[in-house]
């Protein structure tokens, strides 16, 4: 496995970085997760602008998005596959135990990883903790991420594959890595960014491949919607055949198919849209 570190590929058995790295110590960092089909990114030009916008939230210098462009074709190229998670990682790179930065300049990371198919429907959960939608991190993609670790680890116990959050004012908000939907009388809706929500790529594609409205959502609403479904880089869009114990018979139930379908369809004629 061939990986990118600081400029060019390297094996990944000796690839090393410095335990004073920022991302390492304070989570001083930022990344993006992309899909890969047979060697070809998925919606990269959407990944790379997020990841600049993350980089300027988080007050990390600006990326080089041709160098991180280079980076992911390399990786891509020398490692083959059907199906990848393509992981752009970029941190403050080394500097000193605190808070503080150091002046190296920035670490960045490209690696692949062998991926498959998710199921057609999954089961989910939603979690007591929230979102801050008023946080100094709110909309970043930053490697901050034990909250969303401990979050997922309470699914699984559960039987479900994704845990999802209110925000601090009880509306429905996110997955751990995931955005959600729901259908209300033929309706499709999902939170609006202001929720605290990150800003999905798939989330975006599938609102305008499928004219969802954002919308202000209470956390209840999981318990009366027709059709609840996920969206991320992974997962496209996947129905909910249970929230908490809540079942949903029939899932992917037929909003969810057609949107199935036809994120399917354009994002197949389309790899960058």
């Amino acid at each position: 496995m061939k990986i990118w570190l600081d400029g060019g590929l390297q094996d990944m058995e000796s690839a090393r970085v410095s335990v004073f790295d920022h991302g390492l110590t304070v989570g001083d960092g930022i990344f993006e997760t992309v899909k890969a089909v047979e060697g070809r990114p998925f919606a990269l030009t959407r990944h790379l602008d997020r990841l600049a916008r993350s980089a300027r939230g988080l007050g990390l210098p600006e990326p080089d998005l041709d160098e991180v462009r280079r980076a992911c074709v390399a990786v891509l190229d020398a490692n083959p596959m059907p199906l990848g998670r393509l992981r752009i990682t970029y941190t403050g790179g080394y500097g000193p135990l605190g808070s503080d930065r150091g002046e190296q300049g920035p670490t960045l990371l490209v690696v692949l990883g062998e991926s498959t198919r998710r199921p057609d429907s999954t089961a989910v959960i939603t979690v007591p903790w929230t979102r801050n939608e008023r946080g100094a991190l709110t909309g970043l993609k930053t490697t901050s991420y034990a909250e969303n670790v401990v979050a997922l680890a309470r699914a699984r116990e559960q039987g479900a594959s994704e845990a999802l959050f209110a925000n601090t004012v009880g509306q429905l908000c996110e997955g751990t890595g995931s955005n959600v939907f729901v259908v209300l009388d033929g309706e499709i809706h999902t939170p609006p960014v202001a929720s605290g929500c990150l800003a999905g790529i798939t989330r975006a594609l599938a609102v305008e491949w499928t004219g969802a409205r954002e919308t202000d959502l209470p956390l209840d609403v999981l318990e009366r919607a027709d059709e609840v479904f996920l969206t991320s880089t992974l997962r496209d869009v996947q129905g909910a055949h249970r929230v908490d114990g809540r079942q949903l018979p029939g899932a992917p139930g037929p909003v969810t198919a057609k949107a199935m379908r036809v994120f399917e369809e354009r994002a197949g004629s389309d790899l960058d849209p």
